[in-house]
Protein backbone atom coordinates (compact mmCIF):
# COMPACT_ATOMS: atom_id res chain seq x y z
CA UNK A 1 0.00 0.00 0.00
CA UNK A 2 1.23 3.30 -1.02
CA UNK A 3 2.43 5.64 1.98
CA UNK A 4 0.74 8.29 3.05
CA UNK A 5 1.28 11.76 2.62
CA UNK A 6 1.93 13.85 5.48
CA UNK A 7 0.41 17.52 5.86
CA UNK A 8 3.25 19.43 4.69
CA UNK A 9 3.74 17.38 1.18
CA UNK A 10 -0.39 17.00 0.76
CA UNK A 11 -0.77 20.88 1.07
CA UNK A 12 2.64 21.49 -1.11
CA UNK A 13 0.66 19.48 -3.88
CA UNK A 14 -2.36 21.13 -3.09
CA UNK A 15 -0.29 24.31 -4.29
CA UNK A 16 0.26 23.64 -7.71
CA UNK A 17 -3.71 23.81 -8.37
CA UNK A 18 -5.96 26.79 -7.98
CA UNK A 19 -9.43 26.84 -6.60
CA UNK A 20 -11.22 25.63 -9.70
CA UNK A 21 -9.08 22.46 -10.21
CA UNK A 22 -9.73 22.06 -6.69
CA UNK A 23 -13.46 21.90 -6.80
CA UNK A 24 -13.25 19.56 -9.75
CA UNK A 25 -10.75 16.72 -7.65
CA UNK A 26 -13.41 17.71 -4.69
CA UNK A 27 -16.13 16.47 -7.13
CA UNK A 28 -14.83 13.58 -8.62
CA UNK A 29 -13.83 11.90 -5.38
CA UNK A 30 -17.49 12.85 -4.42
CA UNK A 31 -18.79 11.71 -7.51
CA UNK A 32 -16.89 8.20 -7.45
CA UNK A 33 -16.56 7.39 -3.72
CA UNK A 34 -18.56 5.34 -1.70
CA UNK A 35 -21.30 6.67 0.06
CA UNK A 36 -19.01 7.11 3.64
CA UNK A 37 -16.67 9.07 1.78
CA UNK A 38 -20.03 11.67 0.29
CA UNK A 39 -21.07 11.81 3.27
CA UNK A 40 -17.57 12.82 5.11
CA UNK A 41 -17.36 15.47 2.41
CA UNK A 42 -20.83 16.53 2.60
CA UNK A 43 -19.73 17.35 6.43
CA UNK A 44 -16.41 18.77 5.73
CA UNK A 45 -18.00 21.39 2.87
CA UNK A 46 -21.33 21.95 5.54
CA UNK A 47 -21.71 23.85 8.36
CA UNK A 48 -19.65 22.67 11.44
CA UNK A 49 -22.56 22.27 14.22
CA UNK A 50 -22.95 19.03 15.56
CA UNK A 51 -26.71 20.20 15.08
CA UNK A 52 -26.83 19.84 11.41
CA UNK A 53 -25.24 16.26 11.56
CA UNK A 54 -27.42 13.36 11.23
CA UNK A 55 -27.19 9.83 12.86
CA UNK A 56 -26.32 8.23 9.64
CA UNK A 57 -23.56 10.69 9.10
CA UNK A 58 -22.09 10.22 12.33
CA UNK A 59 -22.63 6.13 12.01
CA UNK A 60 -21.27 6.14 8.44
CA UNK A 61 -17.67 4.65 7.82
CA UNK A 62 -15.47 4.51 4.38
CA UNK A 63 -12.99 1.34 5.32
CA UNK A 64 -10.70 2.20 2.88
CA UNK A 65 -10.17 5.70 5.04
CA UNK A 66 -10.32 3.81 8.15
CA UNK A 67 -7.12 1.36 7.02
CA UNK A 68 -5.50 4.01 6.73
CA UNK A 69 -5.61 5.70 9.58
CA UNK A 70 -5.72 2.35 11.65
CA UNK A 71 -2.00 1.76 9.44
CA UNK A 72 -0.67 5.39 10.34
CA UNK A 73 -1.34 4.62 13.92
CA UNK A 74 0.11 1.27 14.26
CA UNK A 75 3.43 2.71 12.55
CA UNK A 76 3.57 5.86 14.83
CA UNK A 77 2.79 3.12 17.91
CA UNK A 78 6.20 0.77 16.87
CA UNK A 79 7.86 3.15 15.98
CA UNK A 80 7.55 4.74 19.47
CA UNK A 81 5.84 7.97 18.76
CA UNK A 82 3.47 7.95 21.46
CA UNK A 83 6.72 7.34 24.20
CA UNK A 84 9.12 9.29 22.79
CA UNK A 85 7.89 12.43 20.94
CA UNK A 86 6.98 12.90 17.11
CA UNK A 87 6.44 15.58 15.74
CA UNK A 88 3.56 13.80 13.76
CA UNK A 89 2.06 13.29 17.61
CA UNK A 90 1.33 16.05 19.71
CA UNK A 91 2.04 16.09 23.79
CA UNK A 92 -1.62 15.84 24.02
CA UNK A 93 -2.20 13.44 21.72
CA UNK A 94 0.23 11.19 23.63
CA UNK A 95 -1.52 11.21 26.46
CA UNK A 96 -4.86 10.89 25.00
CA UNK A 97 -3.89 7.92 22.77
CA UNK A 98 -6.28 5.86 24.41
CA UNK A 99 -9.39 7.57 23.10
CA UNK A 100 -8.02 7.45 19.63
CA UNK A 101 -7.80 3.75 19.72
CA UNK A 102 -11.57 3.59 21.00
CA UNK A 103 -11.95 5.32 18.22
CA UNK A 104 -10.50 3.13 15.78
CA UNK A 105 -11.98 0.44 17.35
CA UNK A 106 -15.86 1.59 17.61
CA UNK A 107 -15.14 2.61 14.00
CA UNK A 108 -13.80 -0.68 12.92
CA UNK A 109 -16.72 -2.74 14.57
CA UNK A 110 -19.01 -0.29 13.05
CA UNK A 111 -17.47 -0.53 9.39
CA UNK A 112 -17.45 -4.53 10.11
CA UNK A 113 -21.20 -4.44 10.81
CA UNK A 114 -22.09 -2.16 7.74
CA UNK A 115 -19.22 -3.01 4.98
CA UNK A 116 -20.76 -3.79 1.49
CA UNK A 117 -19.15 -7.27 0.89
CA UNK A 118 -16.88 -5.68 -1.73
CA UNK A 119 -15.61 -3.30 1.30
CA UNK A 120 -15.17 -6.09 4.02
CA UNK A 121 -11.83 -7.02 3.03
CA UNK A 122 -10.73 -3.52 3.87
CA UNK A 123 -13.04 -3.85 7.19
CA UNK A 124 -10.87 -6.82 8.30
CA UNK A 125 -7.88 -5.65 7.38
CA UNK A 126 -9.03 -3.13 9.84
CA UNK A 127 -10.07 -5.01 12.83
CA UNK A 128 -6.54 -7.49 12.45
CA UNK A 129 -4.30 -4.63 12.43
CA UNK A 130 -6.10 -3.61 15.83
CA UNK A 131 -6.15 -6.85 17.33
CA UNK A 132 -2.28 -7.55 16.09
CA UNK A 133 -1.23 -4.14 17.96
CA UNK A 134 -3.52 -5.24 20.98
CA UNK A 135 -1.51 -8.57 21.19
CA UNK A 136 1.81 -6.70 20.67
CA UNK A 137 0.81 -4.27 23.74
CA UNK A 138 1.12 -7.12 26.48
CA UNK A 139 4.90 -7.27 25.75
CA UNK A 140 5.91 -3.58 24.48
CA UNK A 141 5.24 -0.31 25.57
CA UNK A 142 3.99 1.49 23.00
CA UNK A 143 1.85 3.80 25.15
CA UNK A 144 2.29 5.32 28.97
CA UNK A 145 0.12 2.83 30.30
CA UNK A 146 1.07 -0.01 32.69
CA UNK A 147 -2.29 -2.18 31.20
CA UNK A 148 -2.56 -0.12 27.74
CA UNK A 149 -5.37 -3.06 27.03
CA UNK A 150 -7.34 -2.09 30.38
CA UNK A 151 -6.80 1.50 29.69
CA UNK A 152 -7.88 1.54 25.80
CA UNK A 153 -10.85 -1.02 27.22
CA UNK A 154 -10.23 -3.29 24.63
CA UNK A 155 -12.00 -6.53 24.93
CA UNK A 156 -10.04 -8.68 22.62
CA UNK A 157 -11.90 -11.92 22.27
CA UNK A 158 -15.39 -9.83 21.81
CA UNK A 159 -13.66 -8.17 18.57
CA UNK A 160 -12.58 -11.40 17.03
CA UNK A 161 -15.94 -13.12 17.15
CA UNK A 162 -17.46 -10.14 15.43
CA UNK A 163 -14.69 -10.23 12.77
CA UNK A 164 -15.09 -14.19 12.61
CA UNK A 165 -18.84 -14.25 12.02
CA UNK A 166 -18.90 -11.64 9.21
CA UNK A 167 -16.12 -13.34 7.44
CA UNK A 168 -17.97 -16.37 7.65
CA UNK A 169 -21.75 -14.95 7.32
CA UNK A 170 -20.27 -13.14 3.88
CA UNK A 171 -17.43 -14.93 2.78
CA UNK A 172 -18.64 -18.77 3.62
CA UNK A 173 -16.82 -21.31 5.85
CA UNK A 174 -14.46 -22.19 3.76
CA UNK A 175 -12.29 -18.59 3.83
CA UNK A 176 -13.17 -18.49 7.69
CA UNK A 177 -11.63 -21.41 8.35
CA UNK A 178 -8.55 -20.45 6.22
CA UNK A 179 -8.28 -16.81 7.90
CA UNK A 180 -9.41 -18.28 11.25
CA UNK A 181 -7.16 -21.05 11.97
CA UNK A 182 -3.95 -18.79 11.76
CA UNK A 183 -5.21 -16.38 14.04
CA UNK A 184 -6.03 -18.24 16.60
CA UNK A 185 -2.70 -19.84 16.44
CA UNK A 186 -1.07 -16.03 16.79
CA UNK A 187 -3.84 -14.62 18.81
CA UNK A 188 -4.57 -16.97 21.26
CA UNK A 189 -3.95 -15.89 24.73
CA UNK A 190 -5.39 -18.49 27.94
CA UNK A 191 -5.13 -15.46 30.47
CA UNK A 192 -6.40 -12.81 28.23
CA UNK A 193 -4.71 -9.94 26.61
CA UNK A 194 -4.48 -7.25 29.92
CA UNK A 195 -0.93 -7.34 31.47
CA UNK A 196 -2.31 -7.36 35.27
CA UNK A 197 -5.52 -10.09 34.74
CA UNK A 198 -7.79 -8.13 36.69
CA UNK A 199 -10.19 -5.41 35.77
CA UNK A 200 -13.68 -4.49 34.07
CA UNK A 201 -11.73 -5.60 30.70
CA UNK A 202 -10.00 -9.01 31.99
CA UNK A 203 -13.51 -10.06 33.65
CA UNK A 204 -15.23 -9.80 29.85
CA UNK A 205 -12.77 -11.77 28.29
CA UNK A 206 -13.09 -15.08 27.24
CA UNK A 207 -10.24 -17.46 25.38
CA UNK A 208 -10.76 -17.40 20.93
CA UNK A 209 -10.86 -21.22 21.81
CA UNK A 210 -14.40 -20.68 23.45
CA UNK A 211 -15.28 -18.04 20.98
CA UNK A 212 -14.17 -20.84 18.10
CA UNK A 213 -16.42 -23.68 19.90
CA UNK A 214 -19.51 -21.63 19.91
CA UNK A 215 -19.47 -20.76 15.93
CA UNK A 216 -18.60 -24.57 14.57
CA UNK A 217 -22.22 -25.80 14.73
CA UNK A 218 -21.91 -29.24 12.82
CA UNK A 219 -19.51 -32.11 12.75
CA UNK A 220 -17.99 -30.54 9.35
CA UNK A 221 -17.52 -27.62 10.59
CA UNK A 222 -15.44 -29.36 13.72
CA UNK A 223 -13.45 -31.40 10.73
CA UNK A 224 -13.05 -28.52 7.74
CA UNK A 225 -11.04 -26.07 11.28
CA UNK A 226 -9.11 -28.82 12.22
CA UNK A 227 -8.25 -29.58 8.77
CA UNK A 228 -7.15 -26.00 8.28
CA UNK A 229 -5.56 -25.68 11.89
CA UNK A 230 -3.27 -28.53 11.02
CA UNK A 231 -1.94 -26.99 7.68
CA UNK A 232 -0.90 -23.91 9.73
CA UNK A 233 0.92 -25.82 12.07
CA UNK A 234 2.84 -27.73 8.93
CA UNK A 235 3.60 -24.16 7.72
CA UNK A 236 4.82 -23.45 11.19
CA UNK A 237 7.34 -26.63 11.20
CA UNK A 238 8.26 -25.81 7.68
CA UNK A 239 9.51 -22.57 8.28
CA UNK A 240 11.19 -23.44 11.39
CA UNK A 241 13.26 -26.84 9.67
CA UNK A 242 13.78 -23.51 6.89
CA UNK A 243 15.50 -21.23 9.99
CA UNK A 244 19.44 -21.28 10.90
CA UNK A 245 20.38 -24.46 12.98
CA UNK A 246 21.43 -21.91 15.88
CA UNK A 247 17.79 -21.02 16.26
CA UNK A 248 16.35 -24.81 17.03
CA UNK A 249 16.56 -24.36 20.52
CA UNK A 250 14.48 -21.29 20.71
CA UNK A 251 11.99 -22.82 18.07
CA UNK A 252 11.57 -26.01 20.64
CA UNK A 253 10.72 -23.24 23.28
CA UNK A 254 8.22 -21.52 21.02
CA UNK A 255 6.74 -25.06 20.39
CA UNK A 256 6.00 -25.78 24.12
CA UNK A 257 4.51 -22.49 24.48
CA UNK A 258 2.86 -22.33 21.27
CA UNK A 259 1.10 -26.15 22.78
CA UNK A 260 0.28 -24.10 26.04
CA UNK A 261 -1.67 -21.26 24.81
CA UNK A 262 -3.28 -23.77 22.34
CA UNK A 263 -4.50 -26.57 24.88
CA UNK A 264 -7.61 -25.65 25.44
CA UNK A 265 -8.61 -25.57 21.76
CA UNK A 266 -6.65 -28.99 20.96
CA UNK A 267 -8.85 -30.46 23.97
CA UNK A 268 -11.78 -29.54 22.29
CA UNK A 269 -10.88 -31.08 18.70
CA UNK A 270 -10.51 -34.26 20.84
CA UNK A 271 -13.70 -33.86 22.80
CA UNK A 272 -15.93 -33.58 19.61
CA UNK A 273 -13.29 -35.86 16.73
CA UNK A 274 -12.50 -38.38 19.12
CA UNK A 275 -14.11 -41.74 18.09
CA UNK A 276 -15.51 -39.76 14.80
CA UNK A 277 -14.45 -40.15 10.98
CA UNK A 278 -11.64 -37.46 11.15
CA UNK A 279 -9.68 -39.54 14.28
CA UNK A 280 -6.65 -39.62 12.12
CA UNK A 281 -6.62 -35.40 12.32
CA UNK A 282 -6.18 -36.34 16.07
CA UNK A 283 -3.29 -38.27 15.66
CA UNK A 284 -1.58 -35.98 13.37
CA UNK A 285 -2.15 -33.14 16.24
CA UNK A 286 -0.79 -35.38 19.19
CA UNK A 287 2.28 -35.79 17.45
CA UNK A 288 2.87 -32.36 15.62
CA UNK A 289 6.21 -31.19 15.86
CA UNK A 290 5.03 -27.66 15.68
CA UNK A 291 3.34 -28.56 19.15
CA UNK A 292 7.05 -29.20 20.64
CA UNK A 293 6.33 -33.06 20.62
Amino acid sequence: MPKRLDKDQFYALMASSDDAQLRKSIWNLYWRGSAAMRQRIEAELGPKTAVHRSKSEKEAVDPQWLLDEVTDFAELARSGAYIAGNRRVSPRERTRWRFRFQRLVADAERALGSADPEDLADAVAVMELLVDLACEMRSYDYFRSEDPIEAARFVVSDAVALMWSRIRDTWGFSDFAARGAPQLIAWESPHGWTRIGDGRVAQKETSLATVLASMLTAPDMWIGFAASYLRCLDEIERARHSAPKRKSQSAAQAGRQLAYSLAEWNQLLHDKLEGSEAEDLLQKLDRHPALGY
